[in-house]
C-alpha cells in the first residue's frame, strides 16, 4: 500500500482500543506503510497547540492532557497516554515524520460545562432515551466468541497475534466489520453523547481531506469507526452541534501514572494491568520469558529464594497452561498461575506484591518545563527542585529533622500544601524520636493533584502567598472556635507569620464570645501544642501563649458547673475534655505562658472540686481522682478512701461502675495500677462480688468495656489474682512455698538466675571476674 490520491478519496479509519499495545503496534505498522498526509487523533482540539511538546526530550509517558475550566478549575478532565497507547504512537510518528497531526474530538470547552454532565436533549427538544444498560462492545464480542472474559478475548485475538505478517490493515478491517454489526444492532449503545462527538469528528475529517492529497489517517476508538464511515450531511452534523454550551478552558500536559491508567478516565478505557501491557509493547521478543525474569528479580529483591531453574520451570508451565486453554500465547493469568506454583510455593501473598509492583507498577511520567502551567504550579516545581523533593508515584516515608534548615523548609512546604488542599504528603507517626524537632511524612504524588494546584491558584501565584491568603480567609469564615485554633496550629507549622495576626484576632474574638465549655476545652490542646513549635521553628508565640492562658482560666471556671447532671453519653464526652485539658495544662507548664505554675495549681483545685461533687457523673469523678493520683497531688491512702466511699453499699451499682471506669478504664494504665496496688484491687474485688444479682446485668457492659481495654498480659495477671482469692493474696509464702509462680512476696532466686546468661550477652562480661557466678545463688539477679 502507499499514500497518494487513492487514499484521499476515503479516510483511513484505524479503530483501536485505547491503551492497547497490540493496537499501538498495528497503528505504527499501517502508518509506516501508508504514509498519510495528515494524522487525526481522537482527543480535544485545544491540545493541538501542545502537540510539539510531545517531541521534547523531557517528555516521558505516561502523561495526560489536562483540561480545566478557567473560572472553575475543579471542573476538569484527563486524556491519559501511555507509551503503548495507539494515540501516543500515532502522535510521535507524525512528529518524527513531519506530518501534520490534530485532535478531532468535541472541544473540552463543551464537555467541561455543567450542562454536558446533565442529560442533553435530542432533536426537537426530545430527551435522549434513558441509558439503563450501556453496551460494552468488547464484552459483546467476547461473549459471541465464547469467552467469559473480555480481557482474555482481546489478548487472544489482538495482543498475542503479533504484527508484520500479511496485510497490516487486516485487523482494523475485521474490527470495523464487527463494530458495524454492533452499531446496527445496538445503535449508540446507550452512549448518546457519542452522537454529538462523532458529528464533530466527521466535520474535522472533511476539513482535513480538503487540505491534502496524500490521504488522511484517523486513529480513534473502534466503536466510533462505523459512525465516522456513514454518509451523513454537513448540515445534519452541524445541527447536532448547534447551541452547545461553552466555557473558557485551559489545557496542558501533566505527568500520569500506571496506577491511574487502571481507572476509566478521559478516553474511558481503564485497564487493569498497565505494567503487563507496557511489557508486551516494549520487549522485542520472548515476552513470557522476559516477564518471568522480571518477576524473579523482584522476588529476589524481597529475599525470596528464586533461581534460574525456577524461571525455566515457570516458563514451561505457563506455556503448557496456554496450550491446554487454547491460547496462542501465555497471558497474564497463565504466568500468574505458574509463578504461584513454581516461585511462591502455592502462596498468594507474593502475588499481591507482583501485582502491585509489576502488573500495575508505579511508573510516573514527566513533562517538559515548557508545558503551560498556572503560576502556582511553576512556583511549586521550583521549590521542589530547590529542596530536592521530586514527586514520585510510589509511596515513601520522609523523616525530617527540623533543626536542619532544608528539612524545616520541606516541612513548611508540605504543611502549606495541606492548607491549600493539595495532599501530596500526610503526617505519619515517627518510628524513632517523638520530639517536636522531628516530623515524619508519607508522600505520594497523584496526577489529580495537578487539578488541586490549579484550583489553589486563585489564592496566589506562589505557595507562600496562596497559603497565607487562604489561611486569612478561612479564619474569617470559621464558624467555631475549634476550627480557628486548628488553623492557628497549621499557620505555625507552615511558617505563615503574615497570616497569624488575622488568625489570632479572630481566635481572641471567638474565644471571648464562646461560652460552651466543651468548645473551649477542645480548642485549648491545639493552642498549647502550637506553643511547642516556637523553639524549633523560631516562631514568636507570646500572643498565642496569652490567649491560651486566658482560655485555660475560662475552662477552669466553667468546667465544674458544666459537668453537673449529665447523661451517660454527655458524661463520656466531658471525660474526654477533662483528659484533653489535663494534658494541655501539663504542656502549658513547660511553655513560656504567663503564670504557668499558677495554672497547674488552679487546675488541680478544679479536679478536687470535681471529685467531691455528688452531682458530677461517676466517670468524671473517678477520672479526676486518677489524674490527681498520677500527678502526685493525692496520696494513695486518700485515693483508696475515696474509692471505698464510692464502692460502699449506699452507692447505686451503675454509678460505682462508672466511677471505676473513670479511674482505671479507657487505656489509662489502670490495669497495672490494680496489679500493683492490692488495696485498690481488694476494694474493686469486694465491691464486684457484692453486687446483687438483679443489678449485675446492668453494670456488666460497663465493666466489660473497662477491663477489655487492658492488654492481654494485664488481664491474665488480674485473673491470677482473682483466682487466688482475697485471703491467699496476703498469705502467699515465699518462692519456696505453695504460691502461684510469679506472685510470691519474696524474690524467686531460681527465676532470677535464669536471666543471667541473657544479661551477660547484653552487658558484656563482668570486669570483676564474673562475680555473679561465684556469689550466693541468685544474689546478682536479686541485686539487679
Amino acid at each position: 500500500m502507499s499514500g497518494g490520491n487513492a487514499d484521499a478519496a476515503r479516510p483511513l479509519l484505524l479503530g483501536v482500543r485505547h491503551h492497547g499495545p497490540g493496537s499501538a503496534r498495528a497503528v505504527r505498522a499501517v502508518l509506516e506503510e501508508v504514509r498519510p498526509g495528515i494524522v487525526l487523533i481522537e482527543g480535544p482540539p485545544e491540545a493541538d497547540a501542545l502537540v510539539p511538546l510531545a517531541a521534547e526530550e523531557d517528555m516521558r509517558p505516561p502523561v495526560a492532557l489536562l483540561a480545566h475550566a478557567v473560572d472553575e478549575p475543579g471542573r476538569s478532565a484527563f486524556w491519559p497516554l501511555a507509551e503503548f497507547s495507539p494515540e501516543w504512537v500515532a502522535l510521535r510518528w507524525a512528529l518524527e515524520h513531519g506530518v501534520p497531526v490534530r485532535f478531532i474530538d468535541l472541544p473540552a470547552a463543551h464537555t467541561l460545562t455543567r450542562e454536558w454532565d446533565e442529560e442533553r436533549e435530542g432533536e426537537g427538544g426530545v430527551p435522549w432515551p434513558a441509558a439503563d444498560v450501556r453496551v460494552d462492545p468488547l464484552g459483546v464480542l467476547a461473549a459471541t466468541a465464547g469467552y467469559d472474559d473480555a480481557e482474555r478475548w482481546w489478548e487472544d485475538v489482538v495482543e498475542h497475534r503479533g504484527v508484520g505478517k500479511g496485510d497490516p490493515l487486516a485487523p482494523f478491517t475485521a474490527l470495523e466489520e464487527a463494530m458495524t454489526a454492533l452499531r446496527e444492532e445496538y445503535g449508540s449503545g446507550g452512549h448518546h453523547r457519542d452522537l454529538v462527538r462523532e458529528a464533530h469528528m466527521r466535520l474535522r475529517i472533511r476539513a482535513a481531506r480538503r487540505e491534502t492529497e496524500d490521504g488522511v489517517a484517523v486513529v480513534c476508538g473502534a466503536w466510533h469507526v462505523p459512525a465516522l464511515r456513514q454518509g451523513t450531511t454537513v448540515a445534519a452534523d452541524r445541527a447536532l452541534l448547534k447551541g452547545l454550551p461553552r466555557v473558557k478552558a485551559d489545557m496542558t500536559w501533566v505527568p500520569w501514572t500506571h496506577r491511574r491508567l487502571s481507572r476509566a478516565s478521559g478516553y474511558g478505557a481503564g485497564i487493569g494491568s498497565p505494567g503487563w501491557y507496557g511489557h508486551l509493547f516494549s520487549v522485542p521478543d520472548r515476552p513470557v520469558e522476559r516477564w518471568l525474569t522480571k518477576v524473579a528479580g523482584l522476588l529476589r529483591a524481597e529475599d525470596r529464594t528464586v533461581s534460574a531453574a525456577h524461571v525455566i520451570e515457570a516458563v514451561r508451565l505457563a506455556e503448557t497452561l496456554a496450550a491446554m486453554r487454547g491460547r496462542p500465547l501465555a497471558g497474564l493469568s497463565e504466568t500468574a498461575d505458574a509463578v504461584r506454583a513454581v516461585m511462591c510455593e502455592g502462596s498468594d501473598v507474593p502475588l499481591a506484591l507482583i501485582h502491585d509492583r509489576l502488573v500495575v507498577g508505579d511508573v510516573l511520567g514527566e513533562v517538559p518545563a515548557a508545558a503551560p502551567a498556572v503560576p502556582l504550579q511553576r512556583d511549586l516545581t521550583r521549590i521542589q527542585r530547590r529542596l530536592r523533593l521530586k514527586p514520585q508515584a510510589a509511596e515513601r516515608e520522609l523523616e525530617l529533622d527540623l533543626r536542619k534548615e532544608t528539612d524545616a523548609e520541606r516541612g513548611r512546604l508540605l504543611h502549606r500544601l495541606r492548607l491549600l488542599g493539595i495532599g501530596w504528603g500526610e503526617p505519619a507517626v515517627s518510628r524513632g524520636s517523638t520530639g517536636t524537632f522531628r516530623e515524619t511524612w508519607r508522600l505520594r504524588w497523584e496526577p489529580e493533584l495537578s487539578v488541586r494546584v490549579a484550583e489553589a491558584g486563585v489564592w496566589g501565584t506562589t505557595v507562600h502567598a496562596a497559603a497565607t491568603a487562604k489561611a486569612r480567609t478561612d479564619a474569617v469564615a470559621a464558624r467555631n472556635l475549634g476550627t480557628v485554633t486548628g488553623l492557628a496550629e497549621h499557620c505555625l507549622l507552615a511558617g505563615l507569620s503574615e497570616a497569624l495576626p488575622t488568625v489570632m484576632r479572630v481566635l481572641a474574638d471567638r474565644a471571648a464570645l464562646d461560652t460552651d465549655v466543651g468548645h473551649l476545652a477542645q480548642a485549648l490542646p491545639a493552642l498549647v501544642r502550637s506553643l511547642r513549635y516556637g523553639d524549633v521553628r523560631g516562631t514568636d508565640t507570646v500572643a498565642l501563649a496569652e490567649v491560651a492562658a486566658g482560655l485555660a482560666e475560662r475552662v477552669f471556671v466553667g468546667l465544674p458547673p458544666a459537668c453537673a447532671a449529665l447523661d451517660a453519653d454527655a458524661a463520656e464526652e466531658m471525660r474526654g475534655h477533662v483528659d484533653a485539658v489535663h494534658g494541655a495544662v501539663g504542656l502549658l507548664g513547660d511553655s513560656p505562658a504567663p503564670g504557668d505554675g499558677r495554672l497547674r495549681v488552679r487546675w488541680h483545685s478544679v479536679l478536687r472540686t470535681l471529685c467531691a461533687r455528688d452531682a458530677v457523673p461517676g466517670v468524671i469523678r473517678g477520672r479526676s481522682v486518677r489524674l490527681l493520683l498520677d500527678a502526685g497531688e493525692l496520696a494513695g491512702e486518700e485515693a483508696a478512701r475515696l474509692m471505698g466511699l464510692v464502692l460502699s453499699p449506699g452507692t447505686p451499682p451503675a454509678d460505682a461502675a462508672a466511677w471505676i471506669e473513670g479511674f482505671v478504664g479507657q487505656g489509662s494504665g489502670g490495669g497495672l495500677l490494680l496489679v500493683h496496688d492490692e488495696r485498690l484491687f481488694g476494694l474493686v474485688d469486694a465491691w464486684l462480688t457484692g453486687v446483687q444479682a438483679e443489678v449485675f446485668g446492668d453494670v456488666l457492659p460497663l465493666l466489660r468495656r473497662t477491663f477489655s481495654a487492658y492488654e492481654p498480659g494485664v488481664r491474665r495477671t488480674l485473673g491470677e489474682l482473682v483466682r487466688r482469692g482475697p485471703r491467699a493474696r496476703w498469705s502467699v509464702t515465699d518462692a519456696g512455698g505453695p504460691g502461684t509462680a510469679g506472685f510470691a512476696t519474696g524474690i524467686d532466686t531460681a527465676r532470677a538466675d535464669a536471666v543471667l546468661p541473657v544479661l551477660r550477652l547484653l552487658l558484656g562480661p563482668d570486669t570483676d571476674g564474673d562475680a555473679a557466678s561465684t556469689g550466693p545463688p541468685g544474689a546478682a539477679g536479686a541485686a539487679r
